[in-house]
């Protein structure tokens, strides 16, 4: 017999282990029976061909429809042509000098097919794909793992077929004794859920539809329950230490700045500040979060917050992930303060305070000076990068953290921006967001934190029209995109031209980098190539500027000066340019293999132009191809500026156990059942459950087998990112 914790080499056997451990990082049973099959075909019911990508490694339930072989013109050898059809749809299957298969694959014949998607022609086909028939006698067509109704479709690699990990998972559920069920019997029976050693059996070999919801139900408790329990301890936790009390003050900076005001604030701003105000103004720490529309106008409540801490004799600190963005945050702060920033020079205003700059390439005399404006108090807001956590930046007496785009920290530089407090006592925090978060999503990523939302845009914002452009079926249409941007340029507007890499140095998945990996296409397109072939080809006359964030500082702040200042008509950029940058007079944006973009991203960066009185222009360059879920997210970007709308269309078409940051390939944690889309009510009830138990035994030492199940579902290394803000 086995248990959980027993390696797999011991139970199905080296050459299998070794397979699962290569293609998902598999090591024990444990982790083969938390690798859930993706879906269930069930028998005659054939997969839709529609949703699959290019360079995905893909199994699909098809019927062959025929079978040709032909002599190769270009190699020696033969070719066999397999057509498939899930009903609606084909799929071109392409066997190289392996003429054996015209035996087996008989057009009506049903089988299972896996490879990697790729694209000829304009059409979806996989190359020599494995197959497993389901037609047929014992010996070719289906063996015993798929004699029930349901077939469960592994995710898969070409290191180990579906069918193969059902093999694994049999010998495994045959070998294993009885799974401990680490819920308590009085709260599963309370919560109406089968035993986990049931659940975990009927996920893998249901005998009908059934059976099958039974136990997702239940899988799904245990991840929700063990998330909202590691949130719990966390926010218990971080409310041990105090936080400096901040209350308004009558006749302070903040009431001068707010006699200033050249706008009326939204609702959303005046309702939004009110309640950060009243946290800053208590002891407990705040942790809230601030998600916002681009250009929604969450600097000015950040901005305010700030000035309110300053009026109690406190600091506050900005963080963020760009060196590029935090030019910008200083720079923009600065100016709209005026002499009410200038504290220390001749003709500040009354109560002035300062904002200082901290970044990692400052010259010495400047970081010098930084760090002592920091140190000495001088300095009321300091504005900075990761360089702000260093252990040699102190200050006199830090009293509020904001941290822009939040999800470009780790926990480690968040928990260490706070030790900048000092000791026993936790500022407050506010991190911020242009990328809308699904309130499930908020309550599971984010459950430690209280979230606030900005939906009203200001006033004056233009129209953005977004417009797909497929150049492997419309290549004139790319000479069109050069023209539009001609054209913007002679009205006396800007256009930025977005790529997702810098050149052929960096990595494919650097910061800078949104897509890499060997999916079998070819490399991202790089600013070092764009820019120059637009400059001495279809844009030539131009005055082009590149961007990216290799750039020394002082080149980077050049050059968005120049941008700023109209001195450059086209910048070529990665996705630096995301969030924060403002040049009301760029009006048009063309992001090269947008594909390589998330659907989020590409509604941040569409959001960087429309900024003036123009309307705004974005045009989404693609090679993907039509009918793919790729197109399908690019079409939804286009269809729509509702960016909380795209959130949640986002969260429904990619993978979610992407969400806490593991893949669904099969890492040991992550959510692989619940669904953040679907499940509210789950994760509503298992946060409340959650809270309950962890107020009355923080370390849930009553219950062994669900701080156990904390551990095993929410490693250390996910605990660490659900906590990031």
């Amino acid at each position: 017999m086995a248990a959980l914790s027993d390696r797999l080499d011991r139970v199905v056997g080296k050459k299998s282990a070794d397979a699962l451990a290569a293609a998902f990082k598999l090591e024990t049973a444990g982790d083969l029976l938390r690798h859930y099959p993706r879906r269930y075909a069930e028998r005659g019911q054939l997969t839709d061909i529609a949703g699959l990508e290019v360079g995905e490694h893909v199994t699909v339930m098809a019927k062959v429809v025929s079978v040709n072989k032909r002599q190769m013109k270009t190699k020696r050898g033969t070719l066999i042509e397999v057509s498939l059809t899930d009903g609606k749809r084909s799929l071109d299957c392409a066997f190289f000098n392996q003429p054996w298969h015209m035996d087996k694959l008989k057009p009506g014949i049903s089988a299972l097919f896996a490879g990697k998607v790729t694209a000829f022609r304009q059409k979806l086909q996989l190359a020599n794909p494995d197959y497993q028939l389901l037609d047929g006698d014992a010996e070719t067509g289906a063996v015993e793992e798929f004699a029930g109704g349901l077939i469960p479709v592994y995710p898969a690699s070409a290191k180990i077929q579906s069918w193969q990990i059902a093999q694994c998972v049999r010998q495994t559920l045959d070998m294993l004794d009885e799974i401990e069920d680490p819920f308590p019997d009085e709260l599963r029976l309370k919560l109406g859920l089968v035993e986990y050693d049931t659940a975990v059996r009927a996920i893998h070999r249901p005998a009908e539809w059934a059976d099958l919801e039974i136990a997702r139900t239940r899988l799904k408790w245990d991840e929700a329950l063990a998330v909202q329990l590691a949130l719990a301890q966390r926010r218990k936790a971080s409310a041990a230490r105090p936080a400096p009390a901040c209350p308004p003050k009558h006749g302070g900076i903040l009431d001068a700045f707010d006699k200033r005001l050249p706008f009326t604030l939204t609702k959303g701003q005046v309702e939004v500040g009110a309640a950060v105000a009243e946290d800053l103004a208590g002891e407990h720490p705040m942790n809230r979060l601030l998600q916002g529309e681009v250009g929604s106008g969450k600097t000015i409540v950040a901005l305010r917050a700030m000035l309110q801490v300053v009026d109690s004799g406190r600091q506050a600190a900005l963080l963020a992930p760009t060196e590029v963005l935090a030019s910008q945050h200083a720079r923009s702060l600065s100016d709209m303060l005026g002499d009410l920033g200038q504290a220390g020079e001749l003709g500040a205003a009354e109560n002035a305070t300062r904002v200082t700059l901290l970044t990692g390439s400052l010259s010495a005399p400047q970081r010098k000076q930084a760090m002592l404006d920091a140190v000495s108090g001088a300095a009321g807001i300091v504005v900075g990068t990761h360089a702000l956590i260093q252990d040699k930046v102190s200050f006199a007496d830090l009293g509020f953290v904001v941290v822009d785009e939040q999800h470009r920290f780790g926990v480690e530089q968040r928990d260490a921006l706070r030790a900048r407090a000092g000791e026993n006592v936790s500022p407050h925090v506010l991190v911020m967001t242009a990328t809308p978060i699904p309130r499930t999503v908020a309550m599971t990523v984010y459950g430690d934190l209280e979230t606030s939302s900005l939906r009203e845009l200001p006033a004056g914002r233009s129209p953005i029209s977004t417009n797909v452009v497929p150049v492997s079926e419309k290549p004139a249409w790319l000479d069109r995109v050069w023209q539009r941007v001609r054209e913007e340029v002679a009205k006396g507007h800007q256009a930025y031209v977005v790529c997702p890499r810098i050149g052929d140095e960096d990595s494919p998945d650097s910061p800078d980098s949104p897509s890499g990996g060997d999916d079998g296409r070819r490399p991202p397109l790089a600013v070092a190539d764009v820019a120059p072939m637009l400059a001495e080809g279809p844009l030539a006359g131009l005055r082009v500027g590149i961007l990216h964030g290799r750039l020394a500082t002082d080149e980077k702040d050049r050059v968005m000066r120049a941008f700023a200042a109209a001195e450059i008509d086209v910048l070529v950029a990665t996705t630096v340019v995301e969030v924060g940058v403002n040049v009301p007079n760029a009006t048009a944006m063309v992001i090269m293999d947008a594909d390589r973009f998330g659907m989020s991203q590409l509604h941040q960066l569409r959001g960087r132009v429309g900024r003036g009185s123009a309307p705004g222009l974005c045009l989404l360059v693609t090679e993907a191809i039509g009918g793919t879920s790729t197109r399908e997210r690019l079409d939804a970007v286009a269809a729509t500026l509702d960016g909380f709308e795209l959130a949640r269309q986002d969260l429904e078409l990619r993978r979610e156990g992407d969400i806490l940051g593991a893949t669904q390939s099969g890492s040991r944690s992550g959510l692989k059942m619940l669904s953040l889309l679907r499940d509210e009510d789950v994760i509503a009830n298992a946060r409340a459950v959650a809270q309950a138990l962890v107020a009355d035994d923080p370390d849930l030492r009553a219950f062994p087998g669900l701080a156990g199940m904390v551990g095993q579902l929410v490693d250390d290394e996910r605990a660490e990112y659900l906590e990031k803000a």
